[in-house]
């Protein structure tokens, strides 16, 4: 019994190691299927040419238009918000990052969030921000200054008829004093009875 417990163990003990082994030869015989078969896309940007990297070109850049993308900052409440750049000009498909800049000038922490605008409002569907401040909202100290990225991409099925774009960024307090703005009332006319 003793004996074929033994057994038992240095056949568990090989078939463990062989386990381990082909863990490791994993990777460069996936390495050379892939080269080998031409299938690991990912990879296209690792592979040597003469000595050299090969330069992936992004085919989804349309570089026979060019698009000026201008930037403008609003604030309801006390901040001082703007972008680091008025515009920027960029093709369609063409990955872009631009700043703004954010300062809270009053002597209190406050929280905030920015809501995005585009003109013309058919640009909006074709606008991809990639990474955005507009989606969180922050907390600033008294005085503190932050600068935040927008990195967007213009879908090249943008129409040829719009060459200018404007992104505009209202940036407000969340649970702020800052007044909402006033609705409209409408009087409704008094109506007359018919025996007058």
């Amino acid at each position: 019994m003793k004996r074929e417990n033994s057994r038992m163990v240095g056949k568990l003990a090989v078939i463990t190691v062989g386990m381990f082994a082909f863990g490791y030869a994993l990777v460069p015989i996936y390495k050379s299927i892939c080269e080998m078969t031409g299938i690991n896309i990912l990879a296209l940007g690792e592979q040597v040419v003469s000595g050299q990297k090969a330069n992936v070109v992004n085919t989804q850049v349309d570089t026979s238009r060019t698009i000026t993308v201008e930037f403008d900052a609003n604030s309801r409440g006390p901040w001082d918000f703007k972008p680091a750049q008025r515009s920027v000009q960029v093709h369609p498909g063409e990955i872009t990052t631009v700043m703004y800049e954010f300062q809270n000038i009053q002597n209190r922490r406050m929280s905030a969030q920015a809501i995005p605008s585009y003109a013309p409002l058919q640009a909006s569907a074709h606008f991809n921000k990639l990474e955005c401040f507009c989606f969180n909202q922050y907390t600033l100290e008294p005085g503190e200054k932050k600068a935040w990225p927008v990195v967007f991409v213009i879908d090249p099925k943008l129409s040829k008829d719009v060459s200018t774009i404007t992104l505009s960024y209202t940036f407000f307090e969340v649970g702020g004093k800052t007044p909402a703005a006033p609705v409209a009332s409408v009087k409704v006319p008094a109506v007359e009875s018919a025996g007058s």
